[in-house]
């Protein structure tokens, strides 16, 4: 089957088209015939050599872990329900024409939803829905959404302005605050102003001009600026790190003014939350209610280009790779 593969750490380039076997569904496994393949950031950091101690991959390998398809073979014990249907899943190498995944980890799409939607929402659906229950946004409370205009942002950004909150979203450049506004933000404020730090203060509001919760995708010096501006008593989320490091933030700092810190740690959710965040997200996606903004779909023998596309920061939402 078609795949495409880390050859060795580095650059866009070491991404190639492959031909590798076909996947053998084992006890209680599927075989998913890939449509399109979602992508993340953290991704284009592991090729690159990043957070070896995270991720501890070695060349050649496949990248990826999610898809949504069409369910084309079952291995033993796998339910026969499962066969020919349209799923989403988190697998290991989604960046091929086949992936196999636990039957247990399959969640249906709803039939009105096409399957490229579907494919967004696998990582960022999932853990935008769980950083909204984590963080117990509500109706009172002031958000700030840092990288507010990429895949999972704008999640976000739609998420709290549902839940009433008032949502400020911080991003790059004219047409990414225009987009981030589209989407519910209350404001949207422009990260390469200097003064960035300020003009969110303004738009939060509120007594103390500050965010009840802080839902940080970008990490390095945005994040610490961001924690600052976070209140005494709320929420901060350090979940993304594509500037290269997630926020510097200190512990003692934050128990001392009564804020809760949550990690990445915190949203490697179990097999039950996982199966309800990525349901839910569907389920909003087919009836209207959750956008997934997809700035560009590459072919797969493409997905080097695809990630160059991620790195250079220039498409608003995600890229996809169809396969």
């Amino acid at each position: 089957m078609r795949a495409a593969q880390v050859k060795a750490f580095g650059g866009p380039e070491v991404l190639t088209p492959v031909e590798i076997p076909d996947p053998v569904p084992g006890p209680g496994e599927v075989v998913i015939d890939v449509a399109y393949a979602d992508t993340i950031f953290v991704e284009t950091q592991v090729r690159a050599g990043w957070g070896r101690d995270f991720f501890p991959v070695t060349p050649p390998y496949v990248p990826g872990g999610g898809v949504s398809g069409v369910v084309s073979a079952l291995g033993a014990d796998a339910p026969a329900e499962w066969l020919g249907r349209r799923v989403t899943a988190f697998v290991t190498g989604s960046y091929a024409e086949r992936a196999l995944a636990p039957a247990s980890a399959l969640t249906a799409v709803p039939d009105s939803l096409d399957l490229l939607p579907a494919a967004a929402l696998v990582h960022d659906g999932v853990t935008a829905a769980g950083l909204l229950e984590l963080t117990a946004v509500g109706p009172t409370d002031r958000v700030l959404v840092l990288g507010a205009s990429g895949g999972m942002g704008t999640l976000l950004i739609q998420l709290a302005h549902a839940r009433g909150a008032r949502v400020v979203g911080v991003a790059r450049g004219a047409a990414k605050l225009a987009l981030v506004r589209e989407l519910g933000a209350d404001a949207a404020v422009d990260a390469t102003d200097p003064d960035w730090p300020r003009a969110a203060r303004h738009a939060l509001g509120g007594s103390t001009e500050a965010a009840d919760v802080v839902l940080d995708g970008v990490g390095g010096e945005l994040g610490a600026a961001a924690f600052a501006l976070t209140a005494d008593g709320g929420r901060f989320s350090a979940h993304g790190a594509p500037s290269g490091g997630f926020s510097p933030v200190d512990p003692a700092e934050a128990t001392r003014r009564g804020i809760k810190l949550f990690g990445i740690g915190d949203v490697q959710f179990g097999p039950a939350d996982l199966r309800r965040f990525t349901s839910d997200a569907l389920n909003d996606a087919a009836a209207g209610r959750l956008l997934p903004v997809i700035g560009e779909v590459f072919p797969l023998e493409r997905a080097g280009e695809a990630h160059g596309a991620i790195e250079g920061r220039e498409l608003l939402g995600k890229v996809v790779l169809k396969v």
